[in-house]
């Protein structure tokens, strides 16, 4: 995008009092870009980036911290120096490298927009901060039984969800904004996700079953599902069958699940990232460790090169 920047001088001449910069907007038209905000920017485009659910409840709250964090919360320009500090201001806050990435991408993901619309007239280089792998927690088969059979008790419409989101590896905002209409007798495709992409995934026999028993006056199979309710009976649940000291146990580890059994069944990496709707194959890399025992195939290649054969 074309842009120019005029200065206008001092009484002297020579020292330059303010910069105006001017770009083409939306429109096609060369104008001037005047200061905005934030927030300013989260209302004029926000219900444009995201769609409403619990990931973009997240965003507004990244969003408003980020303005709070600001020296100047106004700005016509997003230098390099204004995104060092706050990265900079989250550490101190005690934000991991993890945590800052995701406020990243949403403030990227926004000002992208807004310099398009010609509302900001220049962007900082963002750069993803290096993420520890840490430690990937899954359920056993023994552990997904008692764990679903203590919910199915509470609610059979909260077990079928479960058994749902580990045979499909589903987001739980995935899941619960699934409509009929996004469902095949074989099929699930997810439209509303976190990286703004559909994708479509196989379902188990299970998975069919689960979503078969549901009542078709809904608008979806677990629309019904309030998810506050859910993480309670969640939480109940673990604690009886024993795991409620394990802060991993949370309905998110039903992916973690799912990805770590398609990885020790056999299944290559990158077919693994298309099945979770993984934006980039580091994300995906996370569950390569547990392949690991495919390993034992290169033994023979190497015993056979050393022997000249």
């Amino acid at each position: 995008m074309e842009a120019n920047t005029l200065q206008t001088l001092g009484g002297n001449g020579q020292v330059p009092v303010y910069s105006v910069h001017y770009q083409y907007n939306s429109t096609n038209k060369f104008a001037e870009v005047r200061e905005t905000s934030l927030q300013a920017l989260f209302e004029k485009y926000g219900d444009i980036l995201w769609l409403n659910g619990s990931h973009k409840y997240n965003v507004t709250n990244f969003i408003g911290e980020l303005h709070d964090l600001l020296d100047f919360p106004k700005f016509s320009t997003f230098s390099q120096e204004m995104l060092d500090a706050l990265i900079g201001k989250l550490r101190k806050r005690g934000n991991s490298n993890a945590t800052i990435n995701r406020k990243m991408a949403a403030l990227s993901k926004l000002l992208r927009k807004a310099n398009k619309m010609g509302d900001v007239y220049s962007l900082p280089e963002f750069k993803r901060q290096k993420e520890n792998a840490g430690r990937i927690r899954f359920l056993d088969h023994d552990e997904e039984s008692a764990l679903f059979s203590q919910i199915r008790s509470h609610s059979d419409l909260y077990s079928r969800f479960c058994i749902f989101l580990v045979d499909t590896g589903a987001r739980l905002s995935e899941g619960l904004d699934l409509r009929w209409g996004d469902l095949t007798d074989t099929r699930a495709t997810f439209w509303v996700t976190k990286s703004g992409r559909s994708r479509s995934v196989p379902l188990t026999r299970r998975a069919a079953l689960a979503i078969a028993a549901s009542d078709r006056r809904k608008p979806g199979p677990f629309s019904d599902i309030d998810q506050q309710r859910f993480r309670t009976a969640w939480h109940q649940a673990k604690e009886v069958i024993g795991l409620g000291h394990d802060k991993d146990v949370v309905p998110h580890i039903l992916r973690h699940t799912c990805a770590s059994r398609l990885v020790q069944g056999g299944i290559d990496i990158r077919r693994v990232q298309m099945w979770l709707g993984h934006q980039t194959l580091s994300m995906t890399m996370r569950y390569a460790h547990l392949a690991s025992h495919d390993l034992e195939m290169c033994v023979p290649i190497l015993e056979r090169a050393s022997a000249g054969r």
